[in-house]
């Protein structure tokens, strides 16, 4: 019997994956491809992979925006579009904050990392993209993934104005996502196709 409940437990669970697919649109159009990093920060990975796949991210726009700096989305409770942007960067999910699952890996051009409050502990559901390296937030941000496809796709996200890059005007946003069951690779470099 308790072997039957574990599996309709396992039933319900989103599947457990490593990529993940973002349409975006806006002032750039579309699909950015995520390797994302379970061996690093399954709890992490679990929480994105779980609202992706309720499409609790479907229409939430990245509203806050750093030229040469990262491009932040994920609000999925204040956060969608149509709602009012100024509160947009301020909520989370439902579920609870998770605890901080840092690492060694650094914080260079494509890399994924959750957004978070003062305390450590307080990452929910916000993450955000890197336009260019951030060594500074190294050890102290959870790293959740690498870009692999679409780098295109994120250079052209809508900018912010300001320290604290706040989107004016219609905002990029994120339309879907789609939680890949197989392990996204990067095309191979120009020089590595052109000797095959």
């Amino acid at each position: 019997m308790r072997k039957l409940a574990l599996a309709f437990c396992l039933l319900g669970a989103p599947a457990w994956a490593t990529g993940l697919e973002i349409d975006i649109a806006g002032e750039a159009q579309g699909t950015i491809v995520i390797d994302l990093f379970e061996d690093v920060a399954p709890l992490h990975v679990e929480r994105i992979t779980t609202l992706a796949a309720e499409g609790a991210y479907d229409d939430v726009v990245f509203h806050r925006v750093i030229d040469g700096f990262m491009a932040q989305t994920g609000d999925v409770e204040f956060g969608r579009m149509g709602q009012d942007m100024r509160y947009a960067g301020r909520g989370g999910s439902d579920y609870p904050d998770l605890p901080a699952e840092f690492s060694d890996i650094t914080f260079d051009r494509g890399v994924i990392g959750m957004a978070r409050a003062q305390n450590p502990d307080s990452a929910n559901s916000q993450f955000f993209i890197m336009f260019a390296p951030g060594a500074f937030l190294d050890g102290d941000y959870t790293v959740v993934g690498q870009v692999v496809e679409g780098m295109e796709v994120v250079d052209a996200i809508k900018r912010g104005r300001g320290r604290n890059g706040a989107v004016i005007g219609p905002p990029d946003r994120m339309t879907a996502l789609r939680v890949r069951e197989d392990d996204p690779q990067p095309p191979p470099a120009e020089d590595e196709a052109a000797s095959q």
